[in-house]
């Protein structure tokens, strides 16, 4: 039985954990927290769980691309998802004229209602939902298709800005900025960020949106127990401090308490800037190790988790968007900006849920410049100055909630907060990036990385590799794995 060391228990650590523990690998998964999960982890504050990332999931619908994997993995029956409203997955509030938009879900769905408030736009609605499925039509791995070339062709459109490409569609302007909604939560950037970021993360939400009920940590131990019901280990609690290597093979990793394990692969599911830290100087040439020091990261964000008074505030069975103004809908990643310029309200969901909601979640994207002041603090050690800045940030965003559920504040009884910081060193990443690297429109070899590196026995998963988000890093981990068990070997029998 070939064996495989993973470092990193998130999302892209246990998705490729589980598939090569499928296919009868001998796996171990190394995770730094006492909970595995990565951006999937859960906690729990004022006697409520709370869920640190994968908040609204994609692909996740009865044959969605990760349900069919869910499927494949044995584990599709054991998962608690609760279906967002198909009549109004998503709700933007507009500051700037106090607009609110409702987007269904759906082709049909999606034209119909933005062309209630768009009249004059329905055809561009339509030509620009055919481009999205065209587009997103065009990558064989999103829609589970065997490939038989590592250097696909596509289109113009495919590799041109964002913006640029909304903007061919659609010539309102308002109704630019609502289609690009979720631009601020994938770390979009004018005249830089892919079309196909764009097109996919829409086109998945578009045909269909859900949510962990109970919490997603849930998620994340279903998929480790796919590892530990095929004899593979999941340690937790004890990073990786060191990859020892001899020549121009990994040996082993050494973990904080010592020990030590070998394999004969290993894959690495972390931040690789964080990689490079635990590998020999040597492992890599200096050219490559600057590549990866300069390439920019995608942003941070502040959230807030809140715990409701009993029985005061409604379950909201969809997502709310709110933007400050249209034209900022792009400028999340802008310095001279005051934040927040926005942010993604929503109640998640128990398993047998109520009326009532319990808890309310708060994600505004933030600059990893708004805290690098405490950057060389930890976690309960940073100072009166930074709590009062926390304080400060919650209170801004609780004023802008109040815009669109007047008197919101007073159903609150719990609040905790945490940044960029807090981003940084729970999930190891980079200045707290919540989407990986950032993509380059103009240089997209430069911002894509690939799986397989110079070292023969180490691969990369996770984030920063393709695509970034629960769908992206899923279909990343198929990737890893296959050049393992053989191109398509998994693919085709998904």
């Amino acid at each position: 039985m070939k064996s495989v060391t993973i470092i990193g228990g998130g999302v892209g650590g246990l998705f490729t954990g589980a598939i090569l523990a499928k296919e009868g690998w001998k796996v171990t998964i190394l995770e730094k927290n006492a909970t595995v999960g990565g951006g999937l982890q859960s906690f729990r504050r004022f006697s409520e769980v709370f869920d640190t990332g994968m908040h609204v999931v994609g692909g996740m619908n009865p044959g969605g691309n990760i349900y069919r994997l869910c499927q494949y993995l044995g584990i599709d029956s054991k998962v608690n998802i609760h279906q967002v409203d198909s009549s109004c997955m998503d709700r933007i509030w507009f500051d700037e004229d106090g607009a609110c938009y409702e987007i269904a879900s759906g082709r049909d769905g999606f034209v119909s209602s933005l062309a209630s408030c768009f009249p004059s736009q329905k055809e561009a609605l339509v030509r620009y939902v055919q481009a999205l499925e065209r587009l997103s039509g065009e990558v064989d791995l999103f829609n589970l298709r065997p490939s038989n070339t590592l250097f696909p062709k596509h289109s113009d459109e495919f590799f041109m800005p964002a913006s640029a490409f909304i903007s061919k569609y659609i010539s309102d302007r308002r109704l630019r900025a609502v289609v690009a909604y979720l631009n601020p939560f994938y770390g979009g950037r004018p005249d830089y960020t892919p079309a196909y970021v764009h097109v996919i993360i829409s086109w998945l939400y578009i045909m269909g949106a859900s949510r962990f009920a109970g919490g997603s940590g849930s998620f994340a131990d279903l998929l480790a127990g796919v590892v530990t019901s095929s004899g593979g280990v999941v340690s937790k609690g004890d990073a990786v401090s060191q990859i020892i290597m001899d020549g121009k093979e990994i040996t082993g990793v050494v973990t904080e308490s010592g020990k030590r394990y070998n394999s004969d692969y290993y894959i690495s599911a972390i931040h690789p800037c964080t990689l490079l830290g635990l590998l020999p100087p040597t492992a890599f040439t200096k050219a490559y190790r600057d590549r990866l020091n300069g390439l920019p990261n995608s942003y941070s964000a502040f959230l807030l988790f809140l715990k409701l008074k009993e029985d005061t505030f409604p379950y909201i069975n969809t997502s709310e968007y709110f933007m400050t103004r249209y034209d900022d809908v792009w400028n999340f990643s802008r310095e001279d900006k005051p934040w927040p310029l926005g942010f993604l309200f929503m109640t998640p969901p128990e398993v047998n849920q109520g009326p009532y909601s319990t808890k309310a979640l708060v994600t505004a994207p933030m600059l990893y410049s708004a805290v690098s002041r405490w950057e060389n603090t930890t976690t309960g050690r940073r100072g009166p100055q930074y709590e009062a800045f926390k304080q400060e940030c919650a209170s801004s965003l609780l004023a802008m909630i109040e815009k669109i559920h007047p008197g919101f504040r007073d159903v609150v009884e719990e609040m905790n907060t945490s940044s960029p910081l807090t981003i940084r060193d729970y999930y190891g990443v980079k200045e707290g990036s919540i989407c990986g690297f950032s993509k380059d429109c103009n240089n997209i070899l430069e911002s894509q990385l690939p799986v397989v590196t110079k070292i023969p026995n180490l691969l990369l998963t996770g984030q920063n590799n393709n695509l970034h988000g629960f769908c992206g890093t899923a279909l990343t981990a198929i990737s890893t794995a296959e050049v393992l068990t053989g191109r398509n070997s998994i693919v085709t029998q998904l």
